[in-house]
């Protein structure tokens, strides 16, 4: 089996998120697919909901078992625990190199010098973040754009109109994950819009 880029895929499962979350439970298919050809992606997923819950998966690459367990998750009310997901890719890229963090959400409720801290270190051991925002919030674009931006990754927001969007955009992840920026350029070759976006972000 040939070695295989890993990511980390990450989602808020808080209740403002139910009514797109089998939505985001798709999502990691065009990852799996965008980077076959590349050498393939291990995915870990983890989300956060309710009362201080967190879970992490298993490493996946069938893309068919990890959307499986995906659909079983159903979404509770809470307050976001993004620095636990950012923690927890430091712990994971401790036991093995990590090549992206995903994250997916829509609030921003927690210290953003702490979370930033955290981007930072994060940054500094090569591990890129790529903020998806659902929704359009003005105080969480500015937070998820800095955290992005302190990882050395790259923002995009979508909504419920631009799945196929995000699908484009999380295969570009899968292709920079698994052969870099020059694959990324080679894939985003002639694009416009959001997609060229993110490549402009990650070439800065």
């Amino acid at each position: 089996m040939n070695k295989a880029a890993r990511v980390l895929f990450a989602l808020d499962a808080t209740a403002s998120r139910e009514a797109t979350w089998d939505v985001a439970s798709q999502l990691q298919d065009e990852m799996f697919s965008a980077a076959h050809d590349l050498g393939g992606l291990d995915i870990k997923f983890c989300y956060f909901r309710g009362f201080g819950e967190f879970f992490a998966s298993e490493w996946h690459r069938d893309g068919s078992a990890l959307r499986a367990q995906m659909r079983k998750i159903r979404c509770a009310a809470g307050a976001t625990q993004i620095h636990r997901v950012f923690n927890h890719a430091i712990d994971e890229n401790r036991k093995q190199k990590l090549k992206a963090l995903v994250f997916v959400g829509d609030a921003m409720e927690e210290n953003l010098d702490t979370l930033a801290e955290l981007a930072g270190k994060l940054g500094l051991l090569n591990v890129p973040i790529f903020m998806f925002q659902e929704g359009a919030d003005p105080l969480v674009q500015t937070a998820f754009k800095n955290l992005a931006r302190l990882s050395g990754g790259a923002y995009s927001a979508f909504d419920l109109g631009s799945a196929n969007e995000i699908r484009i955009l999380l295969g570009a992840v899968a292709v920079y994950a698994a052969g870099g920026l020059k694959a990324l350029t080679r894939h985003c070759a002639g694009a416009s819009g959001s997609l060229k976006l993110l490549e402009q972000q990650l070439g800065k």
